[in-house]
């Protein structure tokens, strides 16, 4: 019986269908089951094979190159919630699915494999191997995709990993939460000291994920990295990637969009993304406490339209 899940789940599967078919089948018919649309392959036999690509009844195409490039448009389909699972037992992964599992990565589509490639020197994560079931239970318990976990020892290869798989042009959301206190006490603000800019304290925020809106994204950040149940106010500044801020990234359009979000309660759950925070006045902040340089220009640009409102 096929479930549904919400929100919901979008995948492709990928592996070789000259070896490991039976897989394939398998782990379609455990996705569909549990409510994760499988967008490709469609559910159809192998008919032949040819110079190593298995070619399938529902396959229009006879080209090779066609069959495989119409397969991997369907990456552009998988939406904010979508993957790519590869079905590799033993670890191989093949030819052709080597090239495809190069444009999901490029392509920042999230990635998981049955079992930890052999045949190919992919950068995988910790938190990417998963079996379907497994994964399965995952999505049905938590409602979302597993997060990258890294080793310490593996963190400087994973930030170069991700600087090379950035496309040209990234869009980041940022949230200065507020809480009111009771009458009579200043509006506070919420800061995180984070290992990501080596101690400096920073605000909430993250990139946006395929086919996802902004105010989506920030409440998601807010939730993951915080435990915080959130409401999105008003637009604060909308700017490029600060030059020698301490991440900028040559050649990437890098945008920032920034927002006020007002929560009712402070007691934040961090992450491992943070390694503490702080709550207080924002002009307290900007004075006291070491921000990096993009979250400080939104500090001082929040504080600045504070004041203007209150002078009119």
């Amino acid at each position: 019986m096929r479930t549904e899940l919400n929100p919901k789940f979008r995948c492709v599967l990928h592996g070789s269908f000259g070896k490991h078919f039976e897989e394939i089948k398998k782990t379609h018919r455990l996705f569909s089951a549990a409510g994760i649309e499988v967008i490709a392959p469609e559910f159809s036999d192998i008919t032949n094979s040819n110079g190593g690509f298995a070619m399938l009844e529902s396959d229009t195409e006879k080209d090779p190159r066609m069959i495989e490039l119409l397969y991997l448009r369907n990456l552009k389909r998988l939406g904010e919630n979508g993957f790519s699972y590869f079905v590799n037992p033993e670890g191989y992964i093949g030819r052709s699915v080597s090239y495809e599992l190069g444009i999901a990565q490029i392509s920042n589509t999230r990635c998981f494999f049955m079992e930890k490639p052999q045949d190919h020197p992919a950068y995988v994560h910790q938190n990417s191997i998963w079996k379907p079931e497994l994964l399965i239970e995952f999505i049905k318990a938590k409602g979302c995709l597993p997060l990258p976990q890294v080793k310490r020892s593996e963190s400087a290869i994973h930030r170069l990993w991700e600087s090379l798989m950035v496309p040209g042009s990234v869009i980041a959301v940022g949230g200065i939460i507020e809480y009111v206190p009771r009458r009579g006490h200043e509006k506070q603000v919420l800061l995180v000291k984070t290992h990501k800019w080596g101690g400096r304290y920073s605000i909430i925020g993250g990139k946006l994920r395929r086919n996802e809106r902004l105010d989506h994204a920030l409440l998601r950040e807010i939730k993951e990295e915080t435990g915080l149940a959130a409401r999105v106010g008003d637009h604060i500044c909308t700017f490029d990637q600060i030059k020698k801020s301490g991440y900028y990234i040559s050649g990437t359009n890098h945008i920032f969009v920034d927002k006020i979000v007002r929560v009712g309660s402070k007691r934040a759950k961090l992450n491992d993304e943070a390694e503490g925070y702080d709550w207080m006045p924002a002009d307290a902040a900007l004075r006291d406490l070491d921000i990096e340089p993009n979250a400080r220009h939104t500090l001082e640009l929040y504080l600045k339209n504070k004041h203007a409102v209150q002078a009119s």
